[in-house]
């Protein structure tokens, strides 16, 4: 977990070692990435890094975090708990999707989603334990699509199709 003596630095040396951290992730998959160009894009010394994040999966976990808070903020609702409704989902989907094309994070999510994944697994335990069973499907078909589309750009629409098809189903709307 990221240090409090990292939370603590100023903004603009927050902000260089998140970029550094940024590049690096983006460029590499966390299996193959390096301590030392972090260090020497932002400036600090390896000890530095070392005071600041456990070790990469430290770092990498919270770039990554860093990059989600900042794509939800803007399409974040809560899902509502009396009406389960398709197009809401079809929506968040469609919002992140936009969200993460138009961001500098896109590099960083798209080797997420293709090489780093597996490695670090997701946060969507604390996210399920409230749902019930038609949000949770809901929620799991619209992650897969969001990683089929960003990986697969071409494929978007036929994509977006399929989930709309299959919460469709799930609202007792829809037809095999």
């Amino acid at each position: 977990m990221v240090s409090t003596t990292f939370l603590h630095l100023n903004p603009e040396k927050q902000l260089k070692i998140q970029e550094a951290l940024l590049g690096e992730f983006s460029t590499h998959p966390l299996a193959q990435s390096q301590v030392a160009p972090i260090v020497k894009t932002a400036g600090i010394a390896r000890g530095a890094f070392y005071k600041y994040f456990d070790d990469l999966t430290d770092a990498y976990l919270y770039i990554y975090g860093v990059a989600m808070r900042d794509i939800h903020t803007s399409i974040d609702r809560e899902v509502d708990d009396g009406v389960f409704d398709p197009d809401f989902y079809l929506g968040q989907v469609t919002a992140f999707v936009d969200g993460v094309a138009n961001s500098h994070y896109r590099k960083l999510i798209e080797m997420h989603l293709s090489k780093n994944e597996s490695l670090v697994g997701s946060d969507n335990e604390s996210q399920t334990q409230s749902l019930n069973s038609q949000q949770w499907a809901a929620m799991i078909l619209s992650h897969e699509a969001i990683k089929q589309i960003l990986l697969h750009p071409s494929s978007r629409e036929a994509i977006s199709s399929r989930l709309k098809a299959a919460l469709d189903l799930l609202s007792g709307k829809g037809t095999n």
